[in-house]
């Protein structure tokens, strides 16, 4: 008899290490199956809440949050790419890129899980990683998002609809506080069963050996 678990994916669309771990968790996930199958949602977190409508050059950010310099960001944004190419995800070379706001991409998310299809959200999630982080576009253009839903099966009219209002902010919000209060303060933040924490972009096999002992466990 297989095992089934719940889990929780709590990122944002501009977390790099997000992107690495979900991709090294589903591939976790195939290794188990059949053994072990998983719903899995995502949930919203906001690496920079008050960012502006604009965002801002992506250097000029890290170092006034982090302190860090031109070449230690070069260093780090190497080792990005090269774990995203073991997992299959591909980060395009940078240039004078931004970081955006990206409670609309949360929004859309929500409203997928809410009145999508099962796998339509996960699918949405990816598409819009991939369009900020291998394409280069603007995860807080309305545009974007669209074309990013549509391209997953979802309505586009609906998707525009809710990006032209205000529809599922309150939840967006909600939930945010619900896993601030949880004590998430970094990302991703995988969460299983709602019990079990596993932190950070792990490699395949972290996630594949963490998944297997959880299941036991349950």
């Amino acid at each position: 008899m297989s095992a089934h678990l719940t889990i929780d994916f709590v990122s944002d669309i501009s977390c790099p290490w997000c992107a690495i771990g979900l991709s090294a968790l589903e591939q976790a996930l195939d290794r188990l199956s059949p053994e072990l199958s998983a719903e899995l949602h995502v949930q919203p977190f906001e690496l920079n809440p008050d960012m502006p409508a604009g965002g801002q050059d992506i250097t000029e950010h890290l170092t006034q949050k982090y302190g860090s310099t031109g070449e230690q960001q070069t260093a780090i944004r190497d080792t990005i790419r090269q774990r995203g190419a073991e997992v299959g995800f591909t980060f395009r070379q940078q240039g004078r890129d931004r970081i955006y706001n990206t409670f609309d991409a949360h929004r859309l998310l929500h409203w997928a899980d809410i009145e999508g299809e099962p796998g339509q959200q996960l699918a949405l999630k990816k598409a819009l990683m991939q369009a900020y982080f291998t394409d280069g576009q603007s995860p807080e253009a309305h545009v974007v998002l669209v074309s990013a839903a549509a391209g997953v099966g979802l309505d586009a009219r609906r998707a525009q609809a809710v990006l032209a209002g205000d529809e599922y902010a309150d939840e967006v919000r909600e939930r945010e506080q619900m896993f601030s209060r949880a004590g998430i303060r970094s990302v991703p933040a995988i969460i299983i069963n709602r019990q079990h924490l596993i932190s950070g972009g792990q490699p395949v096999a972290v996630f594949e050996q963490a998944l297997r002992q959880i299941a036991a466990g349950a």
